[in-house]
């Protein structure tokens, strides 16, 4: 199994320290949040892309793709009432997907639950329509620059739109297209009923990414999530993707998060 870690855990920390730290570790690949690179990845010139690129491959370290993709700029919003946000939306999700293939990366995390809540007075059913509408022309780039975009599940408390990973599997499915898949997430399958074993089995082959965090918002062994279970059920499926820790609380500062959570995903997939 190939693990990576995602960079905003290395706050404040420069692209080239990061990779150098993650690739000393043994993390096979980093994934990048964009808004700790810029405002906006149009202000990520061809040169600044390539030269991230370059040095992933002399710290023979891959770029996994982007992932937190609308934290900036602001005013962006999959399926907001206003069709002119949506159409920036739709536009910055092309520019997203040439950003990750010009970094080297293949993997495309779209999460941001405060762009994607359903707004007052809208159905659920439109909603889901703007959002596939949202989707349509990255998706089509996506398959030209040999990119998957990942949508992710997430739980009630953080958004109301998509809680479940069969939720999401049901809006990618219509797409048809091996460049539009589902993400699953330790912490999101916590919020959900099923055992998360059942979850992995039932979403496979459908996700293409996994994100390996705890309910407490914590790297992998920093709670009670026990991963062994995880770990098999990933393995009997078939699973040879990225397992990618993604933390939201950091307080034990970026070489222990990273360091701690690798050992226990390198003893737990032993």
């Amino acid at each position: 199994m190939r693990f990576a870690i995602c960079n905003e855990i290395y706050q404040g920390w420069k692209i080239e320290d990061t990779l150098a730290h993650a690739a000393r570790l043994g993390f096979a690949g980093l994934e990048i949040a964009p808004f700790t690179l810029a405002n906006s990845v149009n202000d990520i010139p061809a040169a600044e892309r390539q030269r991230i690129r370059d040095l992933a491959a002399r710290n023979q370290i891959a770029i996994v793709g982007l992932h937190w993709l609308l934290v900036k700029p602001e005013g962006l919003y999959l399926n907001h009432t206003d069709a002119s946000v949506r159409e920036r939306t739709a536009k910055y999700f092309v520019d997203l997907v040439d950003c990750c293939a010009d970094l080297g990366g293949t993997i495309m995390v779209v999460g941001s639950p405060k762009q994607r809540n359903v707004l007052e007075g809208v159905a659920r059913e439109q909603a889901w329509d703007w959002t596939a509408a949202t989707f349509r022309d990255a998706v089509k780039r996506a398959e030209d620059r040999a990119v998957t975009i990942c949508f992710e599940p997430l739980a009630p408390a953080e958004t109301n739109f998509i809680n479940t990973a069969a939720e999401a599997i049901e809006f990618v499915k219509p797409f048809d297209s091996p460049a539009f898949k589902i993400i699953i997430d330790v912490k999101a399958m916590c919020s959900e009923a099923k055992p998360i074993p059942q979850i992995i089995r039932e979403s496979w082959p459908h996700f293409a990414h996994f994100h390996a965090n705890d309910k407490n918002l914590k790297g992998p062994g920093f709670g009670d999530v026990d991963f062994k279970p995880i770990a098999a059920t990933l393995r009997e499926v078939g699973y040879n993707g990225y397992v990618s820790v993604e933390v939201f609380k950091f307080e034990e500062g970026a070489e222990i998060i990273a360091s701690k959570s690798l050992e226990y995903l390198q003893r737990t997939f032993a």
